[in-house]
């Protein structure tokens, strides 16, 4: 099926191929230089800090709304097992534990090899460097150092609502509007957080409940197709969520396309179910809507996603 011309002229305006060299794997997160950094170090006035992760758990965020993306079964593998054979019981004893997850599962970020089209990821790889043994090209451990400017773009409260309506296109009107109430200026290298509320949900009725929409059909508020040209403008170095899907669902035009305007155009790391509830208090409480945010990701080799739990540091 053919793109929309809307798609087709966001996609040449916003494609960033080649702007930090034909081998680059990391994207817009080349925005983040040195003096991005300390800029945002110095943002860290009182040493408070909001976490911003979902309890990873086996009834988890997921709730089983996208296929093989399990939330986490952890088990122990020891058991105040001692060391010594004769099984004394003054020495050394310890316990163990394993994981199997979907890595993008809890509060992750989507890596460049996430997604495709056409038979191309970002930067013009072929597709096809992903295989069952994972991205040889684009893989999050690319991601060695998230640490930037974070930016609070609280879009329900702007609207001065709790949730946002599902589905609801998230504009770039409706970001400037958030930025507005923060008294923000969104800068280059910033790491952009996009609230719609939608987490409150999960923290009063469970993750099926935060999945699946208002009228139980998967409907999603989030970023519409025209927002890419808003943060390509303004030069963001990643953005991120509160809810699964990210975008607005059911889409606008073509399917997830503001994923593949993201991740394959423009290089832009993208994250998901992010927990700004407790942010956007802190924020409106002080009236400060910027700080430094620490958000690396677990660097696994050839994953497409990884989890985080990042850190909002006033």
């Amino acid at each position: 099926m053919p793109f929309s011309q809307e798609f087709l002229d966001l996609s040449a305006r916003v494609r960033n191929w080649g702007r930090w060299g034909d081998d680059d794997q990391l994207g817009t997160l080349n925005l983040v230089t040195p003096e991005v950094v300390a800029a945002a170090a110095a943002l860290v006035r009182h040493g408070r800090t909001i976490p911003l992760g979902v309890p990873l758990e086996e009834d988890g965020v997921q709730a089983g709304f996208v296929p093989g993306r399990d939330n986490p079964v952890r088990g122990m593998h020891a058991v105040n097992e001692g060391i010594d054979p004769d099984g004394d019981p003054d020495s050394f004893h310890t316990s163990d534990d394993h994981v199997t997850m979907g890595l993008q599962a809890g509060t992750h970020w989507d890596g460049l090899g996430h997604v495709s089209y056409s038979g191309v990821m970002y930067n013009g790889y072929e597709a096809s460097t992903i295989t069952e043994a994972g991205a040889s090209k684009c893989g999050i451990q690319h991601l060695r150092s998230v640490c930037s400017r974070g930016v609070l773009l609280d879009v329900a409260r702007a609207k001065g609502v709790d949730v946002l309506d599902c589905p609801y296109a998230i504009t770039g009107d409706d970001l400037d509007e958030a930025a507005a109430l923060g008294g923000v200026e969104v800068r280059s290298g910033d790491i952009v957080l996009v609230r719609t509320g939608r987490m409150s949900i999960y923290h009063r009725d469970g993750g099926l409940a935060y999945c699946l929409g208002p009228a139980g059909d998967g409907s999603n508020a989030g970023l519409s197709l025209s927002s890419a040209a808003w943060l390509y403008d303004h030069d963001v170095a990643a953005v991120a969520n509160d809810t699964l899907a990210f975008e607005v669902y059911p889409s606008e035009a073509d399917m997830l396309a503001v994923h593949l305007l993201h991740l394959v155009d423009m290089g832009l790391t993208q994250g998901q179910n992010w927990d700004l509830e407790a942010l956007s208090e802190d924020c409106a409480g002080d009236g400060v809507y910027e700080f430094f945010l620490s958000a690396t990701p677990e660097p696994f080799v050839g994953g497409v996603g990884s989890p985080v739990a990042p850190v909002a540091i006033k």
